[in-house]
């Protein structure tokens, strides 16, 4: 895939629930961007599919953005996993500023209490 992003991506071991397609997961963020994620699953939801994600605690997630999915790794190996790439979709400005201050937190060796 080409590297052509807008965002800077931060390698990130956080967990997110993404629901799509009657489907509802939760997995392992890859890399993190406020353009959107690389969610570790082996089991995708399709290209295109528009999906709903929360990073934090279930009952009281510190960002909620809708996403679509825009690629897919589904072979799998040890250096890259199977998964599927989600771009964020029409995020307003306090979860921006949400979404950056857990972004600024990857980048530094401090952990969020959800992390998991």
């Amino acid at each position: 895939m080409s590297d052509n992003r807008k965002s800077t991506r931060v390698p990130t071991q956080l967990r997110c629930w993404c629901e799509g397609d009657n489907v509802t997961l939760y997995a392992r963020i890859t890399n993190l961007s406020e353009g959107g994620l690389f969610l570790r699953t082996s089991t995708p939801l399709s290209p295109g599919a528009r999906a709903l994600v929360r990073l934090g605690p279930a009952e009281d997630p510190e960002v909620q953005a809708s996403a679509t999915v825009v690629w897919l790794r589904e072979d799998e190996d040890r250096a890259n996993p199977p998964g599927m790439g989600l771009r964020f979709e029409n995020i307003d400005a306090e979860t921006l500023g949400r979404l950056r201050r857990i972004i600024s937190q990857q980048q530094n060796p401090v952990k969020a209490s959800w992390a998991g």
